[in-house]
């Protein structure tokens, strides 16, 4: 009896056993369970990155350098940001085909996944503007009106106040908005590409950026009308004092004509 009492496990024995068997089941799973979404973004970061290195010096390093550091024929992109990328690229402004007062917007060669691979490349060499999110550009919970003060205030004396665009100094233009994705607005806000200016979040926030976007969306949309009733181009009293000055006086000029020539006609019957 007393060698039997002898050999009786402690009471805690098996639930020390199962601790340990548990602990070894957990050391097991960790060694050869899949890497957590953390580990798997940052995968997925350095091969975009990777691919964008590629495609950078084939398409750009010619012109801003291997490292982004410019040349004579480029400005450097160290800090410019994914946005500024993914808006000259996006846009087809970039690869520029020739040098000129100013780049022009042209078909994208890039597919989409490429000019993120170049963004992404781009933006591992110096922190810079991102890409806006869709709710970002998003005109949900948009103020119209506030975004055509903004834009009257802000972009009006370049884009015109209807965006539909306007010559500028030395063969340079502010392009037409009027079609303009959403996303590439926000983004020539944020980067100021070519002779605009930037407008940081410090400068203008979020949200009047989506205001913007919104009254440009709406302007020249069927869902602005025009009380005047030809818009005339949108382009203001310049294209209204034009059309006055051309047709208005052109007609006032041939009836004084005509009213010569018959009155010529009478006296000489």
């Amino acid at each position: 009896m007393k060698k039997l009492s002898a050999r009786r496990r402690h009471p805690l024995a098996a639930v020390v056993v199962l601790l340990l068997a548990l602990a070894a089941t957990g050391g097991l799973y960790a060694a050869f369970a899949p890497a957590s979404k953390a580990q798997a973004d940052e995968t997925a970061q350095s091969l975009a990155i990777d691919e964008g290195k590629k495609l950078y010096s084939v398409g750009c390093a010619s012109c801003h350098g291997t490292g982004g550091q410019g040349t004579t024929d480029g400005p450097q992109l160290v800090g410019v940001g994914s946005a500024a990328v993914d808006f000259q690229v996006g846009t087809g402004r970039m690869p520029a085909q020739q040098p000129g007062a100013q780049v022009p917007k042209k078909k994208v060669i890039y597919t989409q996944a490429e000019i993120d691979q170049l963004a992404a490349y781009v933006a591992s060499l110096g922190a810079g503007p991102i890409v806006p999110t869709k709710s970002q550009v998003s005109p949900e919970g948009a103020d119209v009106a506030k975004g055509g003060d903004l834009f009257r205030t802000n972009c009006a004396q370049c884009h015109n106040f209807t965006g539909e665009g306007g010559a500028l100094t030395n063969g340079k233009y502010a392009p037409n908005l009027e079609g303009v994705d959403p996303k590439h607005i926000y983004e020539a806000m944020q980067t100021g590409p070519q002779s605009m200016p930037s407008f940081p979040d410090s400068t203008m926030p979020e949200q009047q950026k989506k205001d913007i976007i919104a009254y440009i969306k709406t302007v020249n949309s069927s869902e602005s009308a025009s009380p005047g009733g030809l818009s005339l181009g949108g382009l203001g009293p310049v294209s209204e004092g034009l059309f006055g000055w051309i047709f208005g006086l052109g007609a006032l000029i041939a009836v004084a004509i005509w009213v010569a020539a018959h009155t010529a006609k009478a006296k000489k019957s």
